[in-house]
């Protein structure tokens, strides 16, 4: 996900910091891939530039995560692993832990404890742990609209969304059948408990594309992060699904006239893996992830973006957003007003029917 931002971070190959300890031996040095702008950007703040300043290590950033599964896939399979540590959804964690592209991670012992000295493993929010991923964050991924368009008043439930008399014009959605196929149940009135178990139906899955069809012609589809924004702000679409933070810094940051819709927000954890092929830097990796995942850390990253940390004890730490002033706890998706009607996502579920609805989602989209 590459944002245009102020502070953006670069997306050229590698961006190298060095700490103050003075230039890292070509060993001290790791190489960290993750989503790009606002958010690389709060990481580099909150993890990257104090993880150098204390030990002298250079972090070397690449903007892939949004092919991680596959880029892991391919660099385990030639051999030759060249990313240290990966930012990584949980449902693709999950399925890389089932293939053994990645390493287990023995949580007390590779993380740090709670102020309280509990272990790791009871401070993060409860089933966000894997047996290979580190939970960083929880975010949401959820509509968003341009005010501009909508004068009386934009939409105010998914079901709207499918309403194209009452709120006319082009809608985004990310190019994937995860969360488009439960809005789409949502919108044909499963309740959202139930979204999940009618979608493991052969007729659920017809009900869904069915319920998309619906909209199709009045969809434009992104891939990375920073599409939705801006289309929002270009107007070139009206509508769009876009990850919170995204939203939030366009709003703060770029002043864009944009209105979340927290209704029925997709809940979800990202957060860290290591590849196999690791093995020569894996006391430097756990050192980096000793230290990235920590209370403090969590917190000072929600300085910067508005995710909420996957931390028990970070909770009480976040504060006000870093360049604006803005407290930031009622843009965290986490929030009890936010959550009022969440869904949380379903990673087992994606584990198991991934590879059949992404097939089946790329032969509808070419149709």
């Amino acid at each position: 996900m590459k944002d245009m931002l102020k502070l953006g971070v670069s997306t050229a190959v590698a961006v190298a910091f060095l700490g103050a300890a003075g230039v890292a031996s070509a060993e001290d040095s790791l190489t960290i891939v993750s989503w790009g702008g606002a958010y690389t950007n709060s990481q580099v703040k909150a993890y990257h530039e104090p993880y150098s300043e204390k030990t002298g290590t250079k972090i070397f950033n690449e903007d892939k995560s949004a092919n991680a599964l596959a880029g892991i896939r391919a660099q385990v399979e030639a051999g030759n692993v060249t990313w240290n540590v990966v930012d990584m959804l949980q449902a693709d964690a999950q399925r890389a832990c089932d293939e053994g592209l990645i390493m287990e991670v023995p949580h007390d012992e590779w993380l740090a404890p709670g102020p309280n000295g509990e272990p790791a493993s009871k401070d993060f929010i409860d089933g966000t742990l894997g047996d290979c991923f580190i939970p960083q964050i929880l975010y949401a991924t959820m509509f968003a609209y341009n005010t501009d368009a909508f004068p009386d008043g934009g939409p105010k439930t998914v079901a709207d969304i499918w309403d194209l008399e009452k709120y006319p014009g082009t809608r985004s959605l990310q190019k994937i059948p995860q969360k488009n196929l439960e809005w789409a149940l949502i919108a044909d009135g499963v309740p959202a408990d139930e979204v999940y178990e009618v979608l493991a139906t052969k007729e659920g899955q017809d009900r869904a594309f069915k319920k998309l069809d619906e909209i199709k012609d009045s969809v434009i589809w992104w891939s990375e992060g920073a599409q939705p924004p801006q289309m929002l702000a270009d107007k070139e679409a009206v509508i769009a699904t876009a990850y919170n933070g995204r939203v939030f810094n366009a709003q703060v940051n770029e002043d864009q006239p944009f209105k979340i819709m927290w209704d029925h927000q997709m809940f979800e954890v990202d957060g860290w893996v290591v590849p196999v092929g690791n093995e020569d830097k894996i006391n430097l990796i756990k050192d980096y992830l000793y230290f990235a995942t920590d209370t403090q850390r969590l917190a000072d990253q929600a300085k910067y973006i508005s995710y909420g940390p996957a931390r028990k004890s970070s909770a009480p730490l976040v504060g006000k957003h870093e360049a604006t002033g803005v407290d930031m706890k009622p843009h965290m998706p986490t929030s009890p007003e936010n959550l009022k009607t969440a869904v949380r996502f379903d990673t087992t579920f994606w584990a198991d029917y991934g590879d059949a609805l992404e097939e089946r989602f790329n032969a509808w989209l070419a149709q």
